[in-house]
């Protein structure tokens, strides 16, 4: 049977939780180098080309013609040590099946050559849901940020370097997301923080998506 999480069609201008772990649920980002290169490449696929180039002028034409923006919006995301969530608006047809093969492929390539192995690197194909209302966008939003505190890696959410929530706090981050469509539902940050940081009411609302998340 199919797993519930594999989405064999995506559709236009919906939005959806992507995520995938290492296989056998080993690390697949072993020291700060490792999550800095995926987010280059997510980086790469994802951002403006205008802005890419800036930054990168001499960017290869192959890595040009990968870039994605035009049909994909990064909500948010976050990189834990052994897995990875991404809350992605998809704009067209195949946009995220074809960012996931370009991303877990170009990390798998750079990892195996530098941690001398072989083989894939994460468990096949990436699980994705779809993301159908405003509430459940704000809930798996902030599940995305929060994993890191739920994990124990952190104790302020501040001090993670891996994930979108510095981008909503305003500071500069790798990865420029669409927060908008998150903020817009909130009167001010400080009402998106409070959500964010509201643990009983996420542990409340978790039970009620725990089978729209990656589990463990």
């Amino acid at each position: 049977m199919p797993s519930k999480y594999v989405v064999r069609n995506f559709g236009e201008n919906k939005f959806y939780h992507v995520f995938n772990r290492g296989v056998e649920k080993r690390d697949i980002f072993l020291d700060e180098q490792d999550y800095s290169i995926f987010l280059y490449y997510f980086f790469i696929y994802s951002m403006p080309l205008e802005i890419i180039l800036e930054k990168y002028p001499s960017l290869p034409l192959r890595l040009r013609s990968k870039n994605l923006n035009r049909e994909i919006e990064v909500i948010s995301y976050c990189l834990m040590p052994n897995h990875f969530h991404l809350l992605l608006l998809q704009k067209t047809k195949n946009a995220i099946s074809r960012l996931m093969q370009q991303l877990t492929g170009a990390h798998t390539a750079y990892f195996n050559k530098k941690y001398d192995r072989v083989g894939g690197l994460v468990q096949g194909k990436f699980k994705a849901v779809l993301v159908d209302t405003d509430t459940l966008l704000l809930h798996i939003n902030r599940y995305i940020h929060l994993n890191p505190l739920v994990s124990s890696l952190v104790q302020d959410l501040n001090n993670y370097k891996w994930s979108s929530y510095k981008d909503y706090l305003g500071e500069s981050t790798p990865i420029t997301c669409s927060k908008n469509i998150i903020l817009k539902q909130f009167s001010s940050l400080d009402k998106y923080l409070q959500f964010i940081k509201d643990q009983e009411d996420y542990s409340k609302e978790l039970k009620k998506i725990e089978n729209l998340v990656l589990d463990g």
